[in-house]
């Protein structure tokens, strides 16, 4: 039981350091030496847990996606329940869940990753990324699509790359409404939720 215990506290170490490094240098920028010496272990360990850096990088994103994505799932089931088909349930199930990632102390780090993938030429995690939660996308098009009849599928998926663009901008705060004074982190997300929400949804209907 113990051995079992250091292993998983060793993983965690080292996802923890390389996605902290990706979030500073990127992830051409990071080397697998930065990352052993940031958790401080051998480049063994490394290669027993992940094999490359390649795989280390995506189970970086499987860490925190795997989760986000159960929810998104299991609100989109909730939110189109009965046959209902009403668009901001829907895409408050998309929006929320990551959100509420973002909101998390230690998925900080993970919102500037999911920047750099979107900044860096990297088809490996690219293809990754489709293969693991592409299914998650085309989920909430189908839903989107039975509650937007007359909206063509090229332009449905134009406005849902679109929203997943402002979904990670709110993500990351970068914009002109910061936080007020007095009020909490939870309150100015939810804030932050229902406001692309409702941009949201008018796009769809536009």
């Amino acid at each position: 039981m113990a051995v079992a215990v250091q292993q998983f506290s060793t993983k965690e170490r080292i996802l923890g350091a390389a996605e902290e490094l990706f979030a500073l240098h990127g992830f051409s920028g990071t080397s697998l030496r930065q990352v052993t010496a940031r958790a401080d272990v051998n480049i063994a360990a490394v290669n027993y847990h992940f094999g490359s850096k390649d795989n280390l990088v995506n189970e970086v994103f499987r860490r925190r996606m795997d989760a986000m994505s159960r929810q998104r799932l299991e609100r989109l089931q909730a939110a189109t329940a009965d046959g209902r088909c009403e668009l901001e349930p829907i895409l408050a199930a998309f929006v929320e869940p990551a959100l509420d990632l973002a909101q998390d102390r230690q998925g900080h780090a993970f919102i500037r990753v999911i920047a750099r993938a979107y900044a860096e030429q990297n088809d490996g995690l690219r293809k990754f990324l489709s293969d693991q939660y592409g299914h998650v996308q085309r989920d909430f098009a189908r839903a989107l699509a039975a509650c937007l009849p007359d909206l063509g599928k090229e332009t449905l998926y134009w406005r849902l790359d679109f929203l997943g663009g402002a979904l990670t901008y709110a993500m990351a705060d970068f914009g002109l409404i910061k936080r007020p004074a007095g009020v909490d982190e939870a309150t100015h997300r939810r804030q932050a939720a229902r406001e692309l929400i409702r941009f949201a949804a008018a796009g769809f209907k536009a």
